[in-house]
């Protein structure tokens, strides 16, 4: 592992709420305190998370329902939504009513989508979306796509495994359980023959290798964000696919169609975290090519990095910590710094891949990168 150390920047000490105090909040709250220049308060039903984040000498607040919730968001700069996905609209209404600025992790397409209309007349920002996938990877597409004159594929894959894969379907539980299974049961949206689509959850099965290790990606929801529509009419094909070990998808099948469980999402759920141990011992692959003309020529760009767990302040934060939280982090920071639009939706497409790694915080997504962002290289196989 590595020490991160996140330096002080120029921002004024601003107001910011972060909602839920679980292993993403928490990794969020000690990002900005060791920072320095944001004024953090934690708020969260569960008073035992809370304990931990208090101690970290930030302040709590316990929150049962929206008007406890309204409390801890009015007169702040920004909230920091790290709760369940079904809450993301919910507090998105209460920010934009009290303009607040708007900072979520959502996978959900209908949350995301519903956060947009709310946007329409807000007078604060309103950015879901801001973690990893999606988020991040949304960041890396859309600055391949540019640079393209005539851009044929994007394809984009991401992957929070564990390091020591044990077990048939060789996964741990890294992150939210009822975000994953909302991935794995939601049409996803891709371009398909230059046409906005959805396709299936789990189709798609491809096996790859990088950097001598087998994987395997198959479709989930929600990765691509809004970039199908931002790529709408430019590209041929677009699509998003979660890398797993080989023989994970297979499993998934068995459990969500042939035991039906993807109509009993609430024992799918138990059944995972009852089974499937936790682990802090994780990676991030992340992989992205893109394929088109420039200047005449047939070429392809690609992206990657690996990224692992680090220490913070003393702390330990796994991958999956590490880079949800810094992405969200990132996206505060420069809205504070006046680097992106200041009201209504922001995409993820408004944030430069170059800005995101230059930042304080964007900064973890470029350790284990000894190449350049890109490899560009004529290639005829990849019209």
């Amino acid at each position: 592992m590595t020490t991160v150390s996140v330096s002080s920047s120029t921002c004024a000490r601003r107001g910011v709420t972060i909602l839920g105090a679980g292993h993403i909040g928490f990794a969020m709250a000690l990002l900005l305190q060791h920072a320095g220049d944001y004024d953090i308060l934690v708020a969260d039903r569960d008073p035992a998370r809370l304990g931990e984040v208090a101690a970290l000498g930030l302040a709590t607040q316990w929150v049962t329902d929206d008007a406890s919730l309204q409390t801890v968001i009015h007169g702040r700069f920004a909230v920091l939504n790290a709760l369940p996905f079904h809450r993301a609209v919910p507090v998105a209404t209460l920010c934009a009513a009290a303009g607040v600025h708007y900072f979520d992790l959502t996978e959900d397409v209908a949350s995301t989508q519903a956060i947009r209309a709310l946007a329409a007349d807000a007078r604060s920002v309103l950015m879901p979306q801001c973690g990893l996938a999606p988020g991040f990877i949304g960041i890396v597409g859309h600055d391949l796509a540019r640079r393209f004159d005539a851009l044929h594929t994007l394809r984009m894959r991401v992957g929070a495994l564990p390091r020591y894969p044990q077990g048939a379907l060789r996964y741990n539980l890294t992150w939210s359980t009822e975000g994953l299974i909302n991935e794995y049961c939601n049409p996803c949206e891709a371009i398909v023959d230059g046409v906005r689509t959805t396709v299936p959850a789990l189709e798609g099965l491809e096996t790859f290798a990088l950097d001598g290790v087998e994987y395997e990606a198959f479709n989930t929801s929600g990765g691509l964000g809004t970039l199908t529509e931002t790529l709408a009419g430019r590209a041929r094909q677009v699509d998003y696919q979660s890398i797993r070990y080989p023989g994970h998808c297979a499993i998934l099948k068995l459990l969500l169609n042939d035991l039906r469980l993807r109509e009993r999402r609430d024992l799918l759920r138990d059944i995972l975290e009852t089974a499937i141990p936790t682990t802090d011992q994780d990676v991030i692959v992340v992989f992205a090519t893109a394929s088109g003309l420039r200047e005449g020529r047939l070429v392809q760009d690609s992206y990657s990095a690996r990224i692992l767990g680090t220490r913070v302040a003393g702390h330990t934060l796994s991958a999956i910590q590490l880079t949800t939280a810094a992405g969200i982090c990132t996206a505060l920071d420069l809205v504070a710094q006046g680097r992106l639009p200041q009201r209504g939706f922001v995409g993820q497409e408004a944030v430069a891949l170059a800005g995101f790694l230059g930042n304080r915080f964007g900064a973890v997504y470029a350790q284990d990168r000894p190449d350049a962002l890109s490899t560009r290289t004529p290639s005829a196989a990849a019209a």
